[in-house]
């Protein structure tokens, strides 16, 4: 492999979170509800259950919930936090940002703490952990709060039998640490790749200034439900992925095998039963948490990392990847020591 190490940044991991939702629905009740065999969408879409937000667990409430227990675990009070920044793929509404929503939510609304929004879909934990990293490397920032609060089933077309069994909501929240405090831990190397081919594979028309209710009731009701094209995204993940890959462990430094577990984004059973197959992982490497999760977005990096430590799957010192696909078409990863 060609190296193209980058420099290691101090990043340390004080705490993660997460927040289930109330509503716990079951791949049987979409068997019902599209009239399919018992035991149909599970085989279908690779899930047991999913979980679905009632009309009070709002993003901001549900990435405030996962946020407290990030800081209790950290042993920290999130005024300390230097900064609060929502990762979630939709926003809770267009203005403000979805970040200003959880320093509200967190009583912070007096504390000054810089509060923003940093979209990249699905990937948007990955992209804010690197950007993050930069401002611990300069001294900006010293202890951060991320935090992932989707609400997937808000946009859902509930008679596309390839989507609506595929996604959950839910939330997660991580509390990063840099400079000296770090210790040992470091971000080894991040990577990200966009193929704009790809844009319209997966997308959600309205919400922003493209479709408007100008143009209709009827139209902006349509464009505002999620739409995919599985297949196409499917295979252009296939083509583009190996070769990502490649590069991120190389600016590492590292091989596959260095690592003690891969994290990856819940997109689908089969994209994850790819990804282990591409990079020949041994039973177990792979941190899988989507058969009783669904996909939920830019929340599935952070909670499948939590539900990795909380597990003991990764230890103080353990060398780990995260990595993912998002709408774009979009990857990106990092590696990490813990």
């Amino acid at each position: 492999m060609d190296q193209d190490t980058s420099p290691a940044i101090p990043l340390r991991i004080l705490g993660t979170g997460e927040h289930v939702p109330s509503r716990q629905v079951p791949s049987e009740a979409f068997d019902q509800r599209w009239g399919k065999p018992a035991g149909w969408t599970r085989r279908h879409v690779g899930i047991d259950c999913r979980y679905f937000a009632d009309a009070g667990e709002t993003a901001s409430f549900m990435a405030a919930r996962a946020a407290h227990e990030a800081l209790r675990r950290a042993g920290l009070e999130a005024g300390g936090m230097d900064a609060i920044i929502s990762v979630g793929s939709v926003p809770e509404q267009a203005i403000p940002c979805t970040a200003a929503l959880v320093q509200r939510q967190l009583g912070l609304s007096a504390s000054t703490i810089p509060a923003f929004d940093i979209n990249a879909t699905c990937l948007g934990f990955l992209v804010a952990l690197d950007l993050v990293a930069g401002a611990f490397a300069t001294g900006r920032f010293r202890r951060v709060l991320l935090v992932a609060g989707e609400v997937a089933s808000a946009g859902l077309d509930w008679n596309d039998t390839d989507t609506a069994a595929l996604f959950g909501d839910g939330a997660a929240a991580v509390v990063l640490e840099g400079g000296s405090q770090a210790g040992d831990s470091r971000l080894l190397a991040t990577h990200m790749e966009t193929h704009s081919e790809g844009a319209a594979f997966c997308q959600v028309r309205a919400g922003g200034t493209r479709v408007r209710l100008d143009d209709g009731v009827d139209a902006y009701a349509e464009a505002s439900k999620f739409e995919m094209s599985g297949k196409a995204t499917y295979r252009l993940a296939a083509q583009r992925l190996p070769r990502f890959l490649q590069r991120l462990f190389a600016r590492a430094g590292i091989t596959v095998e260095d690592l003690r577990k891969l994290v990856p984004h819940q997109a689908s059973a089969k994209a994850l039963d790819h990804l282990e197959v591409a990079l020949r992982l041994p039973p177990g490497a792979l941190v899988r948490i989507l058969a009783d999760h669904g996909n939920q977005m830019a929340a599935s990096i952070p909670l499948a990392l939590h539900h990795a430590i909380e597990r003991g799957e990764l230890r103080q010192g353990d060398r780990f990847a995260m990595v993912g696909s998002g709408a774009g078409l979009s990857f990106a990863g990092a590696v990490l020591r813990l």
